[in-house]
Parts: C-alpha cells; structure tokens; sequence
C-alpha cells in the first residue's frame, strides 16, 4: 500500500479523467527527454486539447494516431519550451522505467469520465 495519506471521495471527484483519441502525434525535438506532441479529442464538452507525452519507447506517431487515452484534463497547463501543455496523459512505468499509455480494452466516446 501506498504510504501516502488516503484520499477522500470528494478529493478523488476532483480529478478529471476522461478518455480521448489521438488525431495528431509528432517527435517534440525540444523537450529534454524524448517526447511527442499529442493533439487529443476529448469529444464536444472539452475539444481538443495538446499534450507533451514522454512515450517514445514504445509508441511510433502513426501507432499513436486514432488510439483512446487516458487524460487528466483539469490540470493547469504547463509550458514546455514554446509548447503548452494542456492535459497529462497517464501510464505506468515498464520493469525499465518506460511509460505503457492506461488504455481502454473497448472503444468509449471521447470526452466519457472515469467514474
């Protein structure tokens, strides 16, 4: 178990994932560790939103393109270099530290919360 204090349900409620789809993956050059700029469709309510995701080991961009992911969407941006940043896509660390996307097995519409 995590040694870090436990959340409260509203404190989890907070906490905006959502699924979307890629429509655009390109190699960021700039960022200090190997990463793509991500263009996202979170469906109707949100739009699309940019990403910076340090996913290159295991993901080329036409893999990526068309893919659901999973994003907190109400973190503040966060500039990198000349890109901004507008969600976090999750994933967890391989057995060497490289980031497999949290995915859904079954496609969902884009913009669906996790609840």
């Amino acid at each position: 178990m995590s040694e870090s204090a436990p959340l409260t349900w509203a404190e989890f409620e907070r906490v905006e994932l959502r699924v979307g789809t890629i429509l655009e993956a390109r190699p960021f050059p700039e960022a200090r560790r190997p990463a793509y700029q991500l263009l996202i469709d979170f469906g109707p309510e949100i739009g699309l939103k940019k990403s910076s995701a340090q996913i290159t080991q295991h993901y080329t961009p036409a893999e990526l393109v068309g893919r659901q992911v999973q994003a907190v969407v109400n973190f503040p941006p966060k500039q990198i270099g000349k890109f901004r940043s507008e969600v976090l896509v999750t994933g967890f660390a391989d057995a060497d530290g490289y980031i497999v996307l949290a995915s859904v097995p079954i496609r969902v519409p884009n913009g669906s919360r996790l609840i």
